[in-house]
């Protein structure tokens, strides 16, 4: 009785909702006529989609692993420091900003001004151009931009999976630790033999959370790029195919395949 509410409240909001983009994905573009699997059959044949696939995947192979290694490894150094509130603070910060306002800023980052006379309000090409390097146009360098797009993620991500981390590292028995370092055991081989094993569990928590916001990511790529320059993803495409082309079909076949 009492999960009735609950019950009622995600059937509306995401049940029905999903049901009916199912249905809705094995029809033509304005829903009037059934095309059976044709929508799901041109997202594996068409380039453009198929290279949103190639992109999704290198945003879940690479975001995940990078981000719980960063986490680890700051997490890692600062459990140790006098002021660990305050650094952790810091670099979880991040966390606080929406990935629309975190597009809004790193598009800054990535800057480009071709008129050499000009000063650059991009700070990686006024770098390049203190070291002497012609910096590119970085938004319309593929595979290039793509990568760049990732960072954004991994800036926004790492102060998640630090404290997470930090919180089971700190919950890991001082007494197995002093007695792997008693049989003989350095700092790395009791980090790698005694404490990962112990906090497994936790580890793959963070990889399966940020993996699943990784496979939506939206946001970034829109603000930043528009899914232009070969940086296309599954759920920006889907946006465009829903809302842009106004092809439900298509759209709902790219949802379900996301979902």
């Amino acid at each position: 009785l009492f999960l009735v509410p609950a019950l009622i409240l995600a059937m509306t909001g995401l049940g029905i909702p999903a049901v009916q983009t199912f249905i809705e994905s094995f029809k033509n573009a304005d829903s009037s006529k059934w095309v059976g699997f044709a929508n799901y059959t041109r997202a594996f044949k068409d380039p453009d989609i198929l290279l949103a696939f190639r992109n999704t995947m290198l945003w879940i192979i690479i975001s995940p692993v990078v981000v719980t290694a960063l986490g680890l490894g700051l997490a890692t150094m600062l459990n140790k420091m006098k002021r660990e509130a305050l650094a952790k603070s810091l670099i979880f910060m991040p966390m606080a900003i929406s990935f629309v306002g975190a597009g809004v800023i790193w598009k800054f980052v990535y800057d480009y001004q071709p008129n050499l006379t000009k000063p650059d309000l991009g700070l990686f090409s006024a770098l390049a151009k203190s070291v002497g390097v012609n910096p590119p146009n970085w938004m319309l360098e593929a595979p290039l931009n793509t990568f760049l797009l990732i960072v954004v993620m991994v800036w926004i991500q790492t102060g998640f999976a630090m404290v997470v981390l930090s919180a089971a590292m700190k919950n890991v028995p001082e007494e197995v630790v002093e007695a792997a370092m008693l049989d003989g055991a350095g700092v790395f081989k009791t980090f790698i033999r005694v404490t990962i094993p112990m906090i497994r569990a936790t580890i793959v928590v963070v990889l399966t959370t940020i993996s699943i916001g990784t496979l939506k990511v939206f946001d970034i790529v829109r603000t930043m790029t528009g899914g232009n320059f070969q940086t296309n993803v599954i759920a920006n495409e889907m946006y465009s195919q829903t809302f842009r082309q106004m092809n439900y079909g298509h759209g709902s076949a790219l949802a379900v395949i996301l979902l």
